[in-house]
């Protein structure tokens, strides 16, 4: 099917790849991996996952969301591995969108999403708040966090300049929103930073190029191997469905902020996995797509606010991002480091959920409790069980919210007592089934109706029939619908 580029789009394509360019850098360095890797994934998500079918708005490319995940798995089984779990995570990502199971992912609690990415958002901080000083940062994210205290007498004043300098610039910058729509804030952020730092000859970090032939490993059998391993393939399943997570809320974003169709979420995942299986052959970091470059939220232009009309915008950011890398790569050994660790810094406090947390506070409250120990967890243990533990608290508040049971009790004098339980009797509402029960006066016949109860698990039914036996006196039962 032909494509034909027209004039909106070729200028989105162009404002999609200068928002890109810093950021595939950035979340590169801040994987521990080669800059250039960054790169190859941005290209890959623009020439591979644009071209196929999917949203058609979506831009993808390496995301700040997966960097604390792939930075935990370099330092755990080193880069040449990078690629068997990028290259595993793409095959489950087919796999699920063959199986047609990405309508599933809706089911997942908001809340959960939003304190993974509340998590990531502290843990990313607090790790970039170092190279932003130009200090090293300890491996553990809750030893990232407890380090800010002893943070201030490490720092280096000049980095520390360059990354305020940088977060100003982002800041500020998209106030002007004219300005803004020429010049996209992250890379008139950096390409200052870039400047002020050559002009004056500053002895800060740079990032290395290595080159992108040097930079790009294609897995062997031994890395393969790996996949055995137990820790290996919960990291694979964890790339797969975090990425899986973000693209599909990254392509519902993108949904509301345009008419048409919406995504088809099984092709989205066949598309996204297929890109995630072309970088881990070629050793890159895993994709996502990536909201800020889909929709460069707020007065940025970008993707749809740029006024992408057809897949050919995000296919054509790819083919800048090659070109760019194969003419110019030594122009990345002259950004300092500090200005892609503000840059990450700003797009890690966009990760906190800040606004949402207030507008759930004031109706939800469970659900704030479920996104902040997801954060918690995920800063003081890991990415993967931060999630597993926000699962389990939400499946665990939902069956508390629908668990209701009420008892009724009338007092029909020298005919007894009439007991009615309704709602949901289960093992989370037994303690309060039966201090109702037992607060009945034992002198006097009961007759308990359960015809109102919608169900009755099995702890629930033998904790009546033993309240039964234990009163010893006439007992009159009805039920109906119960289970």
């Amino acid at each position: 099917m032909r494509c034909r580029v027209g004039k909106a789009d070729l200028f989105a394509s162009l404002v999609v790849f200068l928002v890109a360019l810093p950021l595939c850098v950035g979340v590169a360095i801040a994987s521990g991996v080669p800059a250039e890797l960054g790169l190859v994934t941005g290209i890959v998500g623009g020439l591979v996952a644009g071209a196929l079918p999917g949203s058609s708005l979506q831009v993808s490319g390496p995301a700040a969301g997966l960097t604390v995940l792939v930075y935990e798995a370099v330092q755990r089984y080193g880069v040449e591995v990078l690629g068997v779990l990028v290259l595993g995570a793409g095959l489950v990502q087919l796999g699920l969108g063959v199986l047609r199971l990405g309508r599933w992912f809706r089911a997942v609690s908001v809340a959960v999403v939003q304190g993974m990415l509340a998590g990531i958002g502290l843990v990313l901080v607090a790790g970039q708040v170092y190279a932003l000083g130009g200090a090293g940062a300890p491996a553990s994210g809750l030893g990232k966090i407890a380090g800010l205290v002893a943070l201030p007498g490490r720092v280096d004043p000049v980095a520390l300049s360059v990354g305020g300098a940088t977060i100003a610039v982002l800041l500020l910058w998209p106030r002007w929103r004219r300005g803004a729509r020429l010049v996209p804030a992250p890379l008139l952020a950096v390409v200052l930073a870039s400047l002020v730092t050559g002009v004056f000859d500053l002895a800060v970090r740079r990032v290395e190029v290595r080159g992108l032939v040097d930079a790009v490993r294609v897995p062997e059998a031994a890395d393969v191997g790996r996949l055995t391993e137990v820790g290996v393939i919960g990291t694979v399943v964890a790339f797969a469905l975090i990425a899986s997570a973000e693209s599909l809320f990254s392509a519902a974003a993108v949904d509301r902020l345009r008419s048409g169709a919406r995504t088809d979420y099984d092709r989205e995942l066949i598309a996204q996995g297929t890109g995630n299986a072309v970088c881990g052959l070629l050793g890159a970091l895993p994709m996502t797509a990536v909201i800020v470059r889909s929709a460069a939220g707020g007065p940025p232009s970008g993707g749809v606010r740029a006024g992408a009309r057809t897949k050919a915008s995000r296919v054509l950011h790819g083919v800048w991002l090659l070109v760019f890398t194969v003419l110019l790569p030594g122009v990345l050994g002259v950004i300092p480091v500090a200005a892609l660790a503000g840059l990450l810094v700003h797009a890690g406090c966009k990760l906190v959920p800040v606004r949402e947390v207030r507008g759930l506070w004031r109706g939800h409250r469970g659900e704030v409790i479920v996104l902040g120990v997801t954060a918690v967890a995920i800063v003081v243990g890991n990415l993967f069980e931060g999630v597993l533990v926000g699962l389990a608290l939400a499946v665990a508040k939902t069956a508390w919210d629908v668990s209701h049971v009420h008892v009724e009790t009338e007092d029909r004098g020298d005919a007894g007592i009439v007991v009615r339980v309704l709602g949901h009797a289960t093992f989370l509402r037994l303690p309060k089934l039966l201090d109702a029960l037992e607060a009945l006066p034992r002198d006097r016949e009961v007759r308990l109706e359960l015809g109102g109860l919608r169900h009755v698990d099995h702890a629930c039914a033998a904790a009546l029939e033993g309240w039964a036996a234990a009163r010893g006196q006439g007992l009159v039962a009805t039920s109906s619908s119960t289970s």
